[in-house]
């Protein structure tokens, strides 16, 4: 038998999930996709490393994807003391990009409900591809977000 293998989300480890969930489904149109999830047990320890765990969140539909992966926003009981302050070129996740019909109005958007600017608005053209206006943001937790729209 074939191993069958299909990408099913992503992960957000948030402060406080129930904003960042918010977040996303007032900016970008994302859906919540019930039951929230609240995960406790020997199994979440055993699964995480770290007694004692409770993992609560939701997973959300991302705009333009019918029956695909998800967003999955979690928070943990447990959560390190240090802040995470993300960059553009840090290893790991780097960010997560939507494509937008006006990338000024979603960052007033974006800006509106606790997000930030990271780097400046550019219009750049890419050979073969077409005109990319694109801007990177932070969400309220800092995660780093692409806003882009193309023209050809």
């Amino acid at each position: 038998m074939d191993n069958i293998i299909k990408y099913v989300h992503t992960n957000i480890i948030a402060r406080d999930w129930k904003r960042l969930v918010r977040f996303y489904v007032d900016v970008f149109c994302c859906e919540p996709l019930y039951p929230e999830r609240d995960l406790s047990g020997e199994w979440i320890n055993k699964l995480t490393k770290i007694e004692g765990a409770r993992i609560r969140g939701m997973h959300l539909k991302l705009p333009g994807i019918k029956d695909g992966p998800t967003l999955e926003i979690f928070g943990y009981n447990i959560m390190p003391e240090t802040e995470n302050d993300p960059v553009i070129n840090n290893p790991g996740f780097g960010h997560i990009a939507f494509r937008v019909t006006d990338v000024e109005e979603t960052l007033n958007q974006l800006i509106a409900h606790g997000g930030s600017r990271y780097g400046e608005q550019v219009k750049k053209e890419i050979a073969g591809l077409g005109i990319i206006e694109v801007i990177y943001a932070k969400d309220p937790e800092g995660n780093i977000i692409e806003i882009q729209h193309w023209e050809k």
